[in-house]
């Protein structure tokens, strides 16, 4: 398999798994409810470990920073439809600093391997 691929794969699973995870935190209001909690708790261990894979290949810093950056942005995104919260225009504006950011690092770092 294709080395980037499976970073790449490995990385996006992993935030995917984490934003599903954060949701079933939030549906298990403070623990209190048994499914939603092993939900919760499923999928944050199969994104760490996707995660440690892709950690193979990238450096922490890099991946934790894309992993982090694009969970909170879908957690965000996750959080307006589903939970019916709301952003103002500086969430906005910071989730949109927080997707140029992972851009930046992703095109421009020599850090990262393309």
């Amino acid at each position: 398999m294709n080395p980037a691929l499976l970073t790449y794969g490995s990385l996006a699973g992993a935030i995917v798994l984490e934003v599903i995870g954060t949701t079933f935190l939030q549906q298990s209001q403070q623990f209190t409810r048994a499914l939603p909690t092993t939900l919760m708790a499923l999928c944050y261990t199969i994104a760490f470990y996707l995660l440690s894979i892709a950690l193979r290949t990238l450096p922490v810093g890099i991946a934790y920073a894309i992993w982090s950056g694009l969970g909170i942005v879908l957690i965000s995104a996750v959080g307006l439809v589903l939970f019916r919260q709301t952003l103002d225009t500086a969430a906005i504006i910071g989730l949109g600093l927080i997707i140029a950011g992972v851009v930046v690092v992703n095109v421009f770092s020599n850090t990262v391997s393309h």
